[in-house]
This record gives structure tokens, sequence and C-alpha cells, in this order.
């Protein structure tokens, strides 16, 4: 077993044991060229994401350049079967949820269309039979190991929680074991080529209903606090073009805030019926494994 990392020195948490460390990038074809070498099957799971910090052109060179290269190299060296890991968000905001997969690309944002584009460049490749493979499209990926929802746990443990808007939006967690179970499942099913499924928990809730969750799973009481979005919003435009200026991260900004503004509710159906997907964990389950983590972490103060 091979893995592609930028810095062996920084995988942390993710540090592999009995695995082969290929140190390179996605934009360095020499690089991906030695990680494919007598490769059998592919996990493409690497992208750019959740950052700022960096340029458009960025996002478009990891995301969709990057796959599209890693696809040719691939093909090239002998590569039977691929898993690309794409994302829920190439759909933008949900219009009449639960999504399905055949539901419009609507991609919001500069990340979400760079993923779009490395996703529609996968597809071509399966379909167009250089490459066997399929594309899954997972949604808020959650449980230890993961920081993407520490700000909403510590928030809710201190017995108070900001809500942007109403609170009234859909949201569908994915717990990573769950996440893990169903690329496998997908990538397994040898059959299935040149199709996308969405990877998800079993059920969705409001931001608000979310929140209150969070709040059992860490056993306190909570005042969700609301504040009018338009604001905020100012405030984060004004925090990019800040920060942009003097080359930092943004400690706010405007897709940050999707999460209180936009639908995203999904069918899980097509995976449950072609792969034989069933999420084993429920929310109430995965939330608490994530606050006790957190907890254990000291994270949570």
């Amino acid at each position: 077993m091979r893995a592609l990392v930028r810095s062996p020195e920084r995988l942390g948490l993710l540090s592999p044991e009995g695995v082969e460390l290929v140190p390179g990038d996605l934009k360095d074809a020499e690089s991906l060229a030695r990680a494919c070498q007598g490769v059998e099957g592919l996990f493409h799971v690497a992208a750019l994401y959740r950052q700022e910090g960096v340029s458009t052109q960025e996002f478009y060179a990891v995301n969709a350049d990057g796959t599209r290269k890693l696809l040719e190299i691939a093909a090239e060296s002998g590569v039977r079967r691929v898993l690309h890991c794409s994302t829920v968000g190439v759909q933008g905001e949900i219009s009449n949820p639960p999504a399905r997969e055949d539901a419009p690309y609507n991609p919001g944002d500069h990340y979400q269309r760079s993923k779009m584009l490395g996703e529609q460049y996968a597809l071509e490749f399966f379909r167009g039979g250089k490459l066997s493979g399929v594309v899954v499209r997972p949604a808020g990926i959650y449980g230890p190991g993961d920081r993407r929802f520490l700000k909403l746990f510590r928030g809710v443990a201190r017995g108070s929680f900001w809500m942007v808007g109403g609170g009234d939006v859909l949201y569908q967690m994915t717990y990573v074991q769950d996440l893990v179970d169903g690329m496998i499942l997908a990538y397994e099913r040898a059959q299935v080529t040149g199709e996308v499924f969405t990877i998800a928990g079993a059920e969705y809730t409001t931001i608000a209903q979310l929140v209150e969750k969070v709040a059992e799973a860490l056993e306190v009481q909570v005042k969700i606090r609301h504040v009018p979005l338009w604001p905020v919003m100012t405030v984060a435009w004004m925090c990019e073009k800040a920060c942009k200026l003097v080359r930092v991260e943004p400690p706010i900004y405007r897709r940050r805030l999707d999460f209180f503004t936009k639908d995203r509710a999904f069918d899980i159906s097509k995976a449950r019926e072609v792969l034989g997907y069933e999420p084993r964990v429920p929310l109430d389950q995965g939330l608490r494994i994530t606050a006790q983590w957190y907890r254990e972490k000291g994270w949570l103060t």
C-alpha cells in the first residue's frame, strides 16, 4: 500500500502504519508517476480545501488540473480501478431537497467549481473507457480526527451558540467510518463504472436541530442566539479583503457562512440500492463519539 503525501513529517493523526509514503503533489507529474507505479487501485481523496489565503487559480491547479493529470498518469501506468472523491458541494445549494445524484450542478464558489471540473474529468475517463472507476460525493464528514465542526461543538459546550440567520436550513452529516465503508463498497463493485454516488448519513436535520443534538451529546443546556445574516456577511467580505492584502488566512469568510444559509440534504437511495451501502452510526451516536474525542483532546474549553 502506498500514499502520496506532501509533507510526511506533518501527517500527525493521519500517519499510517505499514504504508509506503511517496512525497509529492498533485501538480508534480513526476511524483504522481512514482506513486502510481505498480499500483492496481487508486483512491483519489486529495484536494485543496477550506483555505481562503490562496488564489482561485491554485484551486483549479490542484482540484481540476491535478485530477486530470493524475488520471492520465494512472491510465498510462496500468491502474485498473479508481475511486474519485468529489463533494456534494458541486451541487451547491439544493433547490428541492433531498437531492439525488442527477440533480444539476450548481457550484457556488471557486472551491466547488474546481471540484466540479475534477469530477467531470473523472467521469470522462470512466465513461470513455480509459479507466474503470466511480465518483463518490461525501456530505458533512465528522467524527474522531475531524476539526471542521470543532467550533460548533465548542460554542455549544459553552452554553451559547450564535446562529447566523433563522437556523431552518437543512444539513446532513456523515460519520467518518460510514464514509470509509461507502468508499470501499463503491471501489469493490468492479462491474459498476462511470457512476456517481452520494455517501451520507441516514438523516438530515435543520441547523437548529443539529445544535440541539450536539448539546444532548455534550450533556449541556444551550441557548441559541440569532444574529441577522447581512451584517455577518458584510464583516466576512471585509475580512477577506483585509486578510488578502496581508496574505493571512481570514478568521471568517463568506464561504464558511454557507453552513447557515444553504440547504444540504441528500437522497442516498442509489448508494443503498446499487452498492448495498447502509450508514451504521446514527447521528446521535456519532455526535456523542465525536464529543468524547474533543473532550479527550481538551479542545472544548
